[in-house]
């Protein structure tokens, strides 16, 4: 999986006036647990655009004042209305301990029923994963290639390899959904043929 660094300066002041001069200053307050301590850092908000604003998952390389360590983002704050980085959690990771992580669905093959008219219609972008760091994939392939008019793809159909899938095996990931169109053709030409026949009754009449 991609690494990205993220260079970080320890936290004198915990209080909330100290964290807003540090926003106001282009930094995001942030901490690191899962480790022997917690440890309280701010960072610059340009370094978190690899992290932040991408579909793709990431470890993080922490480097704060010349201590490291390899850990994911937990979780992130954003402002309501200006959607600035509030606040960042970070996890930190061990080879021997297995975390979980949101990884982004990538599909394989062309869907028949997307070649018939139909719309492939993504209903999980992301899956849940549990691993150890070393089995963590970068992405989740999901085969489309059996998809005709109508038809669904479920986490069940999904061999996982050294990971753990934490969603519900009948839960949708893909679908080729029957355009509107396609079926108001398929109903017209019914009412089509109704008319016709009772048209031809009546004739004989």
């Amino acid at each position: 999986m991609k690494t990205v660094e993220i260079i970080g300066y320890n936290r004198a002041n915990l209080g909330k006036s100290e964290s807003k001069r540090l926003r106001a200053e282009g930094n995001v307050p942030c901490v690191l647990y899962g480790g022997k301590e917690q440890v309280h850092f701010h960072s610059p908000m340009i370094l978190f655009r690899d992290i932040v604003y991408t579909a793709e998952a990431h470890f993080v390389d922490i480097n704060v004042e010349g201590k490291k360590a390899k850990a994911i983002l937990q979780d992130v704050q954003f402002h309501p209305v200006s959607e600035i980085i509030l606040h960042a959690d970070f996890l930190e990771l061990f080879d021997d301990k297995k975390v979980k992580m949101s990884i982004p669905v990538k599909t394989t093959g062309s869907a028949p029923g997307v070649q018939q008219g139909g719309k492939l219609v993504m209903k999980m972008t992301h899956l849940n994963i549990k691993a150890l760091p070393k089995d963590m994939p970068e992405f989740i392939e999901v085969d489309i290639s059996k998809l005709d008019l109508g038809k669904t793809v479920k986490v069940g159909a999904i061999t996982p390899g050294d990971f753990e899938i934490l969603n519900s095996p009948l839960v949708s990931i893909a679908s080729v959904e029957v355009p509107r169109a396609m079926r108001g053709k398929g109903e017209d030409g019914e009412a089509e043929e109704e008319t016709t026949e009772e048209e031809g009754a009546g004739g004989e009449g």
